[in-house]
């Protein structure tokens, strides 16, 4: 076992199984073990790779199609740039260049990085010296905010439900027979979703939460918010997932070495932001809204200006077999504005 593996198998000794959301929160965050908490996870060297760490033309279109937004909405001054999750800060560093090209908006902009790990906070203020760093996007200021989220709401925690022959379950952290970490089932639960015996279905609150907080100040103060991540709408099935070195493992094997994520559902999400009295968009592969946005122009231009790694970003970007699907997006603006670029609204 790992340590953080038999700290936790001794909490669920003293006090029984353990919910799911409170497993990953230790497994990622906790203070001496937890996986953000000790390492830098990003690129080849780490676990896994994120669209932004592939290439400066994901970012560079990402700030664009912000800057675009924000010319539509009338280029309010001041406003907050925000990321959530901003891993080594690479997505904000690209971002920051991009919003150049458009005129005032670096002036105007109050960069936010919203970060529990202490470790990445030190990483980001080298990358993006100018950021203030939140603890949560509940301490987003109450001006305009236009916000980049990017693999943001897989990493938050989930609860699981199965269908057995009574109903619903909630599915816990316990111990097997022989003392490791193992899935078991608690009480029926009223779920209120069907389902059939063996179906397993996944919520994410906390993802939900943040959602409705960020549409909220988009609602009443202007921005636009860009969602992206991997998932599917209105999904069933086990998603929770470990990546280590670059692939999967189970996710209870090894505490604190390992990425946790889970698919997201982005159904719920967009409902949350309709709640919230904001616009949100259909959502939309990321290959094709990269496409939308002229990422192959930029990719050719760049690789006639001796960038050998465009056009194999520009592959794994949007290729249907690479992350071109696997990923979706969706943005969330205020009702009666334009449309963020490369979305249309959900009816």
């Amino acid at each position: 076992m790992t340590p953080l593996a038999e700290q936790i198998a001794m909490r669920i000794r003293a006090t029984g199984p353990m919910p799911l959301p409170e497993y990953m929160r230790i497994c990622l965050l906790d203070g001496r073990h937890g996986y953000y908490a000790t390492r830098d996870p990003f690129g080849r060297a780490g676990d896994f790779t994120t669209a932004p760490e592939i290439h400066q033309i994901f970012g560079e279109l990402c700030g664009l199609a912000l800057a675009q937004a924000w010319m539509d909405q009338g280029s309010p001054a001041p406003f907050t740039l925000a990321e959530p999750g901003p891993g080594r800060g690479t997505l904000m560093a690209d971002m920051l260049r991009a919003i150049r090209l458009a005129p005032g908006m670096s002036e105007a902009a109050q960069v936010a990085l919203i970060e529990a790990s202490a470790h990445l906070r030190k990483v980001q203020a080298q990358r993006v010296p100018k950021a203030t760093h939140l603890d949560s996007v509940e301490d987003l200021p109450a001006i305009p905010l236009f916000l980049m989220a990017n693999e943001f709401i897989d990493a938050l925690p989930i609860r699981q439900y199965q269908m057995g022959a009574d109903g619903w379950h909630e599915r816990l952290v316990g111990l097997s027979d022989v003392g490791t970490l193992a899935m078991g089932l608690g009480p029926v639960v009223p779920l209120g979703r069907k389902g059939r015996p063996g179906d397993i279905v996944e919520e994410c609150p906390e993802g939900v939460a943040a959602i409705r907080s960020i549409a909220s100040r988009i609602a009443a103060h202007g921005g636009a918010a860009i969602i992206v991540d991997y998932g599917g709408w209105n999904g069933y099935g086990d998603s929770f997932q470990a990546l280590r070195d670059h692939a999967p493992e189970d996710p209870l094997a090894n505490p604190g070495l390992a990425d946790l994520t889970a698919h997201v559902d982005f159904a719920p999400l967009a409902a949350a932001a309709l709640d919230a009295g904001a616009q949100v968009s259909r959502p939309i592969h990321q290959g094709d809204w990269l496409q939308l946005l002229g990422i192959e122009a930029r990719a050719n231009a760049l690789t006639r200006a001796g960038d050998a790694g465009a056009a194999a970003a520009l592959h794994r970007l949007t290729d249907p077999q690479e992350m071109g699907h696997l990923f979706k997006a969706i943005a969330i603006w205020p009702k009666g504005a334009p449309a963020v670029p490369g979305f249309t609204p959900l009816e």
